[in-house]
């Protein structure tokens, strides 16, 4: 894929295989990884059809999950579900995944556009959260039956500090998207119960969290601070604080 004029990038990319400690077999998978769309749409306008990260990028954020998720539930026996899933969602969301990339340099082997380029696309976290999502994913498919075994070798100690980090402090919900909503002063959250149903030991509650008056989030659970939880994780994913695929 000489096309991606991988001479011209700040790091070789047999850097970032040093960095994995693993060699492709197939070289052109990385390529692809570390292809952001702007240049395949720059290229594709000289004629030249490249194939950019996003798909590996989908793959990759549900290898990233079931590892994660395996980790969490071996490792916090004693945690219950809505502690792991907010546990989950503090070390795959973005800002966690930009941080990893960054500590491999993982800017400097990307293939950009100019226009992202100019615009310090090597260091934005959405960027950067994406290519490394991307990059597991490539590791994923290389390495065949030991995908998901070689993968977690290399991430695995990521995701450990950074729940080191954490302290095993994880807020809940609701604190979490109370202190998003008190950085702009005046907004006013509130939660709302707009449904209840069934019999008195089996209670269904529907409650809206809203700002403002405008809804936000809306969660169901057979208790008002279980749905008002739903809801405000309905709110976070809305805002970008916590991943979809972690609601």
């Amino acid at each position: 894929m000489a096309e991606l004029h991988a001479d011209k990038l700040p790091r070789p990319l047999a850097e970032l295989e040093q960095t994995l400690g693993y060699t492709f077999r197939d070289r052109s998978l990385l390529e692809v990884a570390m292809t952001h769309s702007s240049y395949a749409n720059e290229m594709k306008g000289k004629g030249v059809i490249l194939t950019c990260n996003e798909r590996l990028e989908f793959l990759g954020d549900s290898v990233l999950s079931i590892i994660a998720s395996e980790y969490l539930y071996s490792h916090y026996t004693q945690r219950p579900e809505g502690d792991l899933t907010r546990m989950r969602a503090e070390i795959v969301c973005e800002r966690a995944l930009s941080g990893y990339a960054m500590q491999i340099h993982l800017g400097e082997y990307l293939f950009l556009g100019r226009g992202e380029e100019k615009n310090q696309g090597r260091t934005r976290r959405s960027i950067l959260a994406d290519a490394f999502e991307a990059l597991l994913a490539s590791v994923y498919l290389d390495a065949g039956a030991a995908g998901k075994k070689t993968v977690s070798r290399f991430l695995l100690p990521f995701l450990i500090d950074e729940l080191a980090t954490l302290g095993g402090h994880i807020q809940d919900d609701k604190t979490l998207l109370q202190q998003i909503v008190q950085q702009v002063e005046g907004e006013l959250l509130e939660y709302v119960t707009v449904a209840e149903s069934g019999p008195d030991h089996r209670k269904s509650f529907v409650v809206e969290a809203r700002l403002n008056s405008n809804v936000i989030g809306r969660g169901e659970g057979s208790s008002k601070r279980e749905a008002e939880q739903r809801a405000a994780r309905q709110a976070l994913v809305l805002f970008g604080a916590m991943n979809r695929e972690t609601e």
